[in-house]
């Protein structure tokens, strides 16, 4: 029938949803879980709204924006084990501050409102929220009202879409030059922390993050051919990583034996728990006399001199796990080099011309 369709959702239930559309009227929509009602109703509001006997609903007046948040924090925030943690504050930030209005009072304006405390508003820490964080705050609400559109029907359109969001910054880009880093690794290898070490090589010579090193079994390295495969990465894709030098000598020495489900830096005191390094890190920035400079930054000194060696950005953002472009362009000014050699390349090839 000519306005029903039928939908499969991914639990593998069925239901189906039936359209009403009447010239100088609101489309109508509502679903059913069987062909059979759902013909009924159309048949029978067709012929409420020909007669002018319809009772027109305002599209979500029957749920409030606390009702949304908590369906989607228990249906659909368990698919998302990377950033539930992070997503589920926001929306609880967003359930106290606006859950007791109904969606269809949840403008533009009240969530602009809303953005804009958050912005001048301070963390846990005492601290300016940073419009990172405030854009992550809009894109958690954004996708809750997303899935009540496009799954539950509750609103016909999602409100978080027509605000503008705050500028992001291209980020911070702290890396050592060569002096901090000579003694940034002397300090570590200096440091009472076994660990400490062989866990700052891998990450200056690979730009894998913290977490990543941490969590980082002795299944996901092959110390014969010299990689690491990441199986489970911030942007939820599989990542290759080439694993060399001393870096690959460090773990070869390391190993010894271990079971390939192990840590390869286990706590002490419980092989289970990764390596707590924040004491030992911070002794060895004082000791190397290095300020401003936090562990992630390692990252962005592998990024850095990657660069500077003339890895095109395509190349950097491989090896780290970007997931857009954009990231990875905050090194684009240290790769000038590569950029003039490629055009010199192309100015020999059109004109045969070295110059």
């Amino acid at each position: 029938m000519k306005g029903i369709d039928k939908r499969t959702h991914k639990d593998g239930t069925v239901s189906y949803r039936a359209r009403v559309r009447i010239k100088g009227h609101p489309v109508l929509i509502q679903s059913f879980a069987s062909k059979t009602l759902a013909m009924k109703w159309k048949r029978d509001t067709e012929s409420a709204v020909e007669q002018g006997k319809y009772a027109y609903d305002k599209p979500g007046s029957k749920n409030t924006l606390a009702e949304l948040i908590d369906r989607y924090i228990e249906r659909v925030l368990p698919s998302k084990p990377k950033n539930a943690r992070n997503v589920r504050q926001h929306l609880l930030w967003w359930k106290q501050e606006l859950g007791y209005c109904l969606l269809s009072d949840i403008k533009p304006s009240l969530i602009a409102q809303k953005r804009d405390e958050l912005l001048s508003g301070l963390t846990c820490k005492g601290k300016i929220r940073s419009s990172t964080t405030v854009v992550r705050y809009l894109a958690s609400l954004s996708h809750a009202f997303a899935i009540a559109v496009k799954d539950w029907e509750w609103v016909q359109e999602n409100p978080v879409m027509k605000i503008s969001k705050p500028k992001i910054s291209n980020g911070r880009t702290r890396f050592l030059n060569e002096n901090e880093k000579a003694k940034l690794i002397q300090a570590c290898q200096e440091s009472g922390s076994k660990g400490l070490y062989p866990i700052v090589i891998l990450a200056l010579s690979t730009g894998m993050r913290r977490g990543e090193i941490m969590n980082l079994k002795w299944s996901d390295v092959d110390l014969v051919k010299g990689a690491i495969l990441l199986q489970t990465t911030k942007n939820g894709e599989r990542r290759y990583i080439p694993l060399l030098g001393r870096a690959l000598d460090l773990l070869r020495t390391r190993y010894i034996n271990q079971a390939t489900d192990a840590l390869i830096f286990p706590a002490p005191h419980s092989q289970s728990k990764p390596l707590d390094i924040r004491s030992a890190w911070n002794t060895a920035l004082r000791n190397a006399g290095i300020a401003n400079f936090r562990f992630h930054d390692l990252r962005h000194t592998a990024a850095s001199y990657l660069a500077m060696n003339q890895a095109s950005l395509l190349e950097i953002g491989t090896l780290l796990g970007h997931k857009t472009v954009q990231m990875t362009k905050r090194y684009a000014h240290l790769s000038n080099a590569h950029i003039y050699s490629a055009a010199a390349k192309l100015n020999e090839k059109l004109f045969n011309s070295k110059k």
